[in-house]
Order: C-alpha cells, then structure tokens, then sequence
C-alpha cells in the first residue's frame, strides 16, 4: 500500500484566502486547497510552529494529504455548522475527498490535547495519492528524533513529541513523500498527536474518527442556540465559530490571528505577529457574543482579563500573551524568506508597551453590555474597571498610539471618544453597583471635558466631519463608531456628515474602505482595505436608519469572503487578495455587529 515518491512544491505559496482553518480551541492549523497543512504552531497558538511553510518556505515543513498529481478541486466546505474541513478532488473520473478536523474536546479522557484526524476517500475508481508528513521545529527547522512505536511514527524534540498513526498502517518517514492508493468503501485515515511535557498518548484512528463525529455534535449544538431568525444567520455562525475556534479555552481569551507576519503589503516588511491577545479586539468579540445570547463566552474573557491584569493595573495593557503575561520583544528571523517574499518575518510586537486609550472604552463597554444581559459584575470586576475608568481620568488629554498603533504618539480623536465612552458606560454601570459620590463626580466632569473638547477640536467644519487628530484633515474609518457612543444624537449632521465623508473620502472606489489616507502612518509601503471597516460602516448606517443601504452594503461585503466564508484583516482592492493575518478575529466579529445591527434597526422593511 505504501511506496517512495517525489513530489514538486508548489514555487509559490497558495492565495491567502486558499488556505481553511482547522482549530480545538487550543491551536489551529491552515490547510491549503491541495491538502497541505502549511501553518500549525504547538502547543498553543503561539507556539513554535510545527510546520511553517506558509512564510518559512519548504524547509520549514508541511503535513499533505491529496492527490499524488495536480488535480482541480471540485468542492470545499465546512460540514454545516461545525469545525470540519471537507475538500472534494475531481482526479479522472473520481472524486477524492479529504475530511479532517483537530478534536476539540479532550477533558475527562486520556487524549492528547491537540489531535488532528484527516481522513481520504473515495467515490468511483480507486486514486492514487499522496503524505508528505515533514515536520521542522521551531525558527530553525529543526528536524525531529524519529522512532516507530507499534504502528506509530514518533517524532520527538526534546519535551516535545508529536506520532502519526494510520488506518490501514502506512510506512511513512518524515520528509519523504509515500504514495497510497485509496479505494471505494476502504478510507484511510490520519490521527496526529502532540504531547508537551506529558506522555504521548496514542489513539486508534478509528476512535479518532468517532471522538469528530462527538465534536461536530457539540458544534452544531452550540450554534443551534444562536437566534434563528438573525439576518445572514449562516454567515454569522461561520463567523461565531471561526473567532470560537480562536479562542484559547483554558484562558478564554481569543487570539487576534493565528498566524505572524503574512503580509499588508506583499513583498513589503508590512509583516506583525498577531498570535496574542488584544483586549480591545477581544472585547468586541464578547459584545458579539452577548448578542446571539453567548454568556458563557463574555464571563470567561472577563474573568480572564482579571486575572491576566492584575500586574500592570489600573494600566490596560495593549496586547497580552494567552496566559496574561508580557509579550515578547519584537524581532526579526533570518533566514525566512516570508509569503511571497515579504520580509523580515517577525515574533513578538513591539507595540505590546504602547499607551492605546481607546482600548479603556472598548473594555469597558463590553463590561457594560455584560450587565445589561442581566447579569452582575463581581466585586473585584467592578473595582478593576473602576481603576480603568480612573486611568481614563487621568490621561485622557496625552497623546497616544490610538487604534492603529502607530508608533508616533498623536492626539487621536478615535480615541477621545472612546475614553469618553469608557467613562459613560462606567457612570452606567454605576447605576447598579457601589460608586462613591467623589468618584462619580470625577467621572462625570471628565467625560464633559472630553466631550467639549472633542466637538472644538477634532471636527472640521470644511468637510463636515470629525478628524483622525487634532488639527489634521484626515479623515479615520474608526470614527464609524460615533452612532453607537451617542455622544451627539445619530440625527445630528456631524455624525450624519462624518459617516458620509468617510464613506466618500477613505472609499477605494468600491465599497471598501481604507482605515485612513493611504500613507499616513510614517511606515514604508502601503496597504490595502481594511476590512473591519466596511463592516462598521455597515452598523453606522444601520445605526442611523440606512437599513436597506446597510443591506446592500453587507451583501456586497459577503461576495469578498474567502471560499470557506473566512476573512483576513485587510483586501487588496485592486485583486480582491486577501491581506494580512488570517483569519482575523476583530474582522469576524465586526462582520457579528453589522449583522446585529441590522437586525436592531426597527423598521417595515422585510430586509434580509
């Protein structure tokens, strides 16, 4: 059944958009059209990553299951409302199918914490195909210690051991390509399992495959709760469970991307390292959460940001690693040659220090939303955002990094207004939890400040919008979250006048946006659209009774999804190439609000 071959990689990398994600909560993997897993980082989402071709090219490793020769891909989906990958070949006059999924849930049995299932097989003449099973380890590709146990291929580095176990039993070698001849009615079928610092586990495949069928009852269970009549259901539920996937459950808190240094800019140094967590974007997501009646999700991530605060409060940090700890220095690995060429390729970020005031007010409106759900903050929640909402107080007059972290400090008015909605919806809060009078008042006089200034000088009356910063015509696509704050009323012509001038002024002549002027961010190279942007203007029209343009404007944004219903951060307006790490959480949970959004809007109209 097995024997030696050779296969050609690809010379250049799949699209962006190609690539599906498999994940259990704990890490994730990207799989390319032709069955090559090209990204998976162990143990956890920042990891070392286990195969790296995406950016590191062959020597970094791939784990390939497909076709022995070039074949078209006849279908690829996700099983309905669940985390498993289908990819479907027309080889001849065959159809050969790949289905795989890494397990979930592995409490309360002995099961490895990561196990990957990929299962071929086939409909009408058996096919020949293809495993390329070559890990490499870490920044320098290191090859593994390699021995047989039974009928698994172990490979181990150091305290990390990873074992390849099949059905029927295939003699594989890491590295060298084996072909398989895949029959009707005879499947075969892949387990992979890591262990870090714990015995390696081994799971019969055919267990394997039962424990994903276990899973994607769960799945689609935890989506069956999502409110049936919500517009673009499909579409948010994809979305729901690509940030749930995202999520890391032993800390709940979601991760940005699972992924560093795919590119803004191709061939540019455009390139960050997203596999943190940043409480700003992870608090849009517990909104989107609260929303479709998710609780459970919103509670985890505030209890965690508690916890993962407690050193650096009443500061908010910028970012966060998974278990709440500092992220690491940003630096550059050599020898990685980057998606399609896009260099340096980095670890750590070096914006994890920077002073980002809008972060405050995203935290604590998803605090807010929190206790309008019903529920009630714990004591030592309610001191920890008060100690937030005084941070706000105090320094809401320096300059900072604002929401696209720029690296020289400014006066951004985004972030004015979200320090004025950090204070707002704590006085809210107050409402219904202990506040002293000296405090509130405090709290209270700062938000006026902030209001006052704010209308003086960040708007520009010759465009009729508010600006990027102070003295500056710029204009800022975060600035769409002004009908939402009700800092003026959604009918006032300043709200009404920015939306529109926005829309005109940072449009790429489509209905994407830039975030703001191209350029204007003192780094080389430029970027594309953003797409969180798009889906905030789609709530602001909502917001302000557009609902039909808001629509219109959705269902576009739905045509620039990657086959899989997946998105990165930013879109090439020109190609539609998807751009930047993927898929991005802040996106998927932008494109949940939008939706919701509409849904909230009262009107007549049948919508969507």
């Amino acid at each position: 059944m097995a024997g030696g071959s050779d296969t050609t990689t690809p010379p250049r990398p799949a699209p962006i958009s190609d690539y599906g994600l498999l994940g259990d909560t704990r890490t994730a993997a990207l799989v390319a059209g032709d069955g090559g897993i090209d990204w998976l980082c162990v143990p956890r989402f920042d990891g070392e990553p286990l195969f790296g071709r995406l950016i590191g090219g062959p020597e970094a490793g791939t784990f390939r299951v497909g076709p022995a020769r070039p074949a078209t891909v006849a279908e690829r989906r996700y099983r309905q409302h669940t985390a498993t990958l289908e990819t479907t070949w027309a080889v001849g006059s065959s159809l050969l199918t790949l289905t795989e999924a890494m397990v979930a849930e592995v409490s309360g049995r002995l099961l490895p914490t990561t196990l990957i299932v990929r299962r071929l097989s086939v409909e009408d003449t058996p096919v020949e195909a293809v495993v390329e099973f070559d890990p490499r380890l870490g920044v320098r590709h290191r090859r593994p210690r390699v021995q047989h146990r039974g009928s698994d291929l172990v490979c181990q580095w150091g305290s990390l051991a990873v074992s390849l176990g099949s059905s029927p039993k295939l003699t594989i070698e890491p590295g060298r390509p084996t072909l398989i001849r895949v029959r009707p009615g005879r499947p075969v079928t892949l387990v992979l399992a890591v262990a870090y610092r714990e015995p390696l586990i081994h799971v019969e495949p055919a267990w394997a495959w039962e424990l994903l069928d276990e899973d994607e009852e769960r799945w689609r269970a935890w989506t069956a709760e999502v409110d049936g009549s919500l517009p673009f259901r499909e579409e948010v539920i994809r979305s729901l469970l690509t940030i749930r996937l995202l999520t890391y459950s032993p800390s709940r808190a979601p991760v940005a991307a699972p992924t560093t240094s795919l590119p803004e800019d191709p061939g540019g140094g455009r390139n960050w390292d997203y596999r943190y967590v940043w409480p700003r974007d992870a608090s849009i997501g517990v909104s989107a959460f609260l929303s479709v009646g998710k609780p459970d999700e919103a509670r985890g991530f505030l209890a965690w940001l508690l916890h993962a605060s407690r050193l650096q409060r009443p500061r908010l940090p910028a970012m966060l690693t998974l278990h709440g700890r500092d992220v690491p220095a940003e630096r550059e690995l050599p020898g990685w040659p980057g998606y399609l060429g896009s260099v340096p390729v980095r670890i750590g970020n070096g914006a994890a220090g920077q002073h980002q005031l809008d972060g405050y007010g995203w935290l604590i409106d998803a605090a807010w939303a929190f206790t309008q759900a019903g529920h009630r903050l714990h004591s030592e929640t309610w001191r920890a955002v008060r100690g937030f909402a005084d941070v706000v107080v105090t320094c809401w007059q320096e300059p900072d990094a604002g929401i696209w972290e720029v690296r020289e400090p400014s006066q951004h008015v985004h972030s004015k207004l979200m320090g004025w909605l950090a204070l707002d919806r704590a006085l809210a809060i107050a409402d219904t939890h202990p506040l002293p009078d000296r405090q509130r008042r405090r709290w209270q006089e700062s938000r006026a400040a902030i209001a006052a200034e704010v209308r003086t000088r960040g708007f520009d009356p010759t465009v009729a919008s508010y600006v990027r910063t102070y003295g500056s015509p710029d204009l800022d696509a975060a600035l769409l979250v002004l009908p939402l704050l009700e800092m003026d009323s959604i009918d006032s012509p300043r709200v009404r006048g920015t939306i529109d001038a926005i829309r005109e002024r940072l449009s790429t002549g489509g209905p994407l946006l830039y975030r703001y002027p191209p350029g204007r961010d003192g780094l080389p190279g430029s970027e594309g659209a953003f797409l969180p942007c798009s889906f905030w203007l789609v709530q602001a029209l909502a917001r302000t009774g557009r609902r039909r343009e808001a629509i219109e404007l959705f269902q576009t944004m739905l045509d620039y999804a990657s086959p899989l219903g997946l998105y990165a951060e930013e879109l090439d307006p020109e190609t539609g190439a998807h751009l930047g790490n993927y898929p991005q959480t802040l996106t998927h949970a932008a494109l949940i609000q939008a939706a919701l959004a509409i849904r909230d809007v009262p009107t007549g109209d049948p919508g969507a």
